[in-house]
């Protein structure tokens, strides 16, 4: 549980496992229940993945990419849609760039190989429920180096609405906080480090981001990364 600042516990985040391999998905299950997350449903294969999460509506998906019946990115595009609040954290055998690539277009938050700790599950989907994008050590990199690779593309052959464009001729004025806030959202920091940098509180830097979507009508951080590096601004 976490507190809020009025003094009060927090309701535990909700999290469901989807892993076709039920040996390991009672594992994660029971690691993440120890350590206060509310477990509200496991999946086995893909599309009884994608009925119990829209049935139960948990905060945090687990998902693992190679299921039976539906691939795991596309568990992902059915879900994390305009309107959804759910964040999916992938958790894959696989650590093939394609992999992570794909799962991250799919509307993923993060990406963790199953080779990562009970300790760094649990801080990940931590972070994964505040809307942080977490990602096996090396591999944030190569993430960010593809928005930069497709808002580059995108300029140079004018292909596809940009986010500003796709908002009208009049790009949204943000406040200074907020464009420093995305700006370092943009170079990759957590939360965690942004508030450190910026000397104000985790809940603050999350307002910010959350005004900051709603202003450009976006839906999620992965679009707003792409949209501060369109704009130049992890450059600043």
């Amino acid at each position: 549980m976490t507190d809020d600042p009025s003094g009060t516990a927090a309701a535990p985040v909700r999290v469901m496992v989807v892993d076709d391999h039920p040996m390991w998905r009672d594992a994660v299950a029971r690691d993440l229940a120890a350590a206060g997350f509310d477990v509200v449903a496991t999946a086995g294969d893909g599309p009884q993945a994608v009925r119990r999460a829209e049935a139960v509506r948990p905060d945090v998906l687990v998902l693992d990419l190679n299921l039976p019946g539906l691939p795991g990115v596309e568990v992902c595009r059915r879900l994390v849609g305009e309107g959804s609040a759910l964040r999916v954290l992938v958790l894959s055998a696989s650590g093939e760039h394609a992999d992570v690539l794909e799962a991250v277009k799919s509307g993923a938050t993060g990406y963790l190989v199953k080779s990562a700790g009970p300790e760094e599950l649990i801080e990940a989907v931590r972070r994964t429920a505040v809307g942080d994008p977490v990602f096996t050590p090396g591999l944030a990199g190569l993430v960010l180096g593809e928005y930069r690779r497709l808002a580059g593309e995108a300029g140079a052959g004018n292909a596809g609405a940009t986010a500003r464009e796709a908002n009208g001729p009049e790009t949204p004025h943000l406040t200074e906080r907020e464009t420093e806030v995305l700006r370092l959202v943009a170079k990759g920091l957590s939360y965690k480090q942004i508030a450190e940098r910026l000397v104000i509180s985790h809940r603050t830097v999350q307002n910010h981001v959350q005004n900051t979507l709603g202003k450009l009508q976006l839906h999620n951080r992965v679009e707003l990364v792409r949209y501060a590096i369109e704009t130049g601004l992890d450059d600043a």
